[in-house]
């Protein structure tokens, strides 16, 4: 009886594993014979703040504040790595007042890099300088240079060394400047909007593009910014004093189908910042220029990337014709 029930316990199992071979195996069609791979679509996560074409959008004359295009702007969204635009503007402030100089050498701290891609690859005790950062955030839009660009920050406006705590402090910082600005509907988290762990209960940063206005109109004032959105391509000194080089994720400055050219053949495009979570899909923060007149288009939570692209170029081409005129 032992012997049977061993037996049939070995059938039992050899003939499961053959049906989970079958299962994974690559099917064959009947007219062409030719084998396919059983291709599984990846689920999206369910998200009310991610959809088609976007969760918010808005467009404005950045020169008089007039709103020439808006679709549900005030709905929350997760503007994911549109919020290092925050982070930008409480540096450049500090550059503007002096507290700092953009060739002072920044050191990374353990906390910064911890940080998860996309990174510039700092090591703890590594060095970069503020210029260096600044073009690591906003191009290669690192997480792990705005955690050391904010703990620096921090530790330069009380003139002393970084000390644990200090990113939380510049976090506050953030949410200040927000309400400062009237940005009633953002809640910072991080520096960099990267989201919480799986099963967190901490907050995404949320924002709307009524509320991105507002931010925007702030870091176009400042000239410099200009200097860190409008790069293709650039190249720093990484804390290994090695060349590092990368190419900026606006599609709409860098990629031949997006731009958006005059008749000399010079993008008018030159920021300002891209983002993208699996929860909030694909944001960004587009500026150009045509003629002197700028104009700003916000596109929050595109359920895919080419959908935030799309409608972020087309609002743009309609904004400077309204404002400045067909090129």
């Amino acid at each position: 009886m032992k012997l049977f029930a061993k037996i049939f316990v070995l059938v039992f199992c050899s003939l499961f594993a053959v049906s989970q071979l079958d299962a994974k195996a690559p099917l064959r069609t009947k007219k062409s014979g030719v084998k396919k791979s059983a291709a599984v679509a990846p689920a999206k996560p369910y998200s009310p703040v991610r959809r088609a074409p976007y969760q918010g959008a808005i467009s404005f004359d950045a020169d008089t504040g007039r709103i020439l295009f808006s679709d549900r702007a005030n709905e929350i969204a997760y503007p994911a790595s549109v919020t290092k635009l925050m982070t930008l503007l409480l540096v450049v402030e500090d550059l503007y007042k002096g507290v700092y100089e953009a060739s002072d050498k920044v050191t990374a701290s353990w906390r910064a890099c911890q940080e998860k891609p996309s990174i510039a690859g700092l090591k703890p005790g590594q060095q970069m300088t503020v210029d260096d950062l600044l073009f690591t955030l906003m191009v290669k839009s690192a997480n792990d240079s705005a955690v050391a660009l904010a703990e620096f920050s921090v530790a330069r406006n009380a003139n002393r060394e970084i000390e644990k705590g200090d990113l939380e402090i510049f976090i506050r910082r953030m949410n200040d400047k927000a309400k400062e600005l009237g940005m009633t509907k953002t809640n910072y988290q991080t520096p960099n909007g990267y989201p919480p762990k799986p099963g967190s209960k901490k907050p995404f940063d949320t924002s709307t593009a009524a509320d991105l206005v507002k931010l925007a109109s702030a870091v176009i004032k400042y000239p410099l910014v200009f200097r860190y959105t409008n790069k293709k391509i650039v190249t720093v000194t990484d804390g290994a004093g090695k060349p590092l080089r990368f190419v900026n994720h606006n599609n709409i400055l860098v990629k031949n189908k997006w731009k958006i050219l005059n008749k000399k053949g010079e993008s008018e495009v030159d920021g300002l910042k891209t983002g993208y979570i699996d929860m909030g899909g694909s944001s960004i923060i587009l500026t150009g220029k045509r003629r002197g007149h700028r104009a700003v288009v916000i596109v929050l939570g595109s359920d895919r990337a080419p959908m935030r692209d799309e409608n972020a170029r087309r609002l743009m081409v309609e904004a400077l014709d309204a404002i400045a005129g067909p090129e």
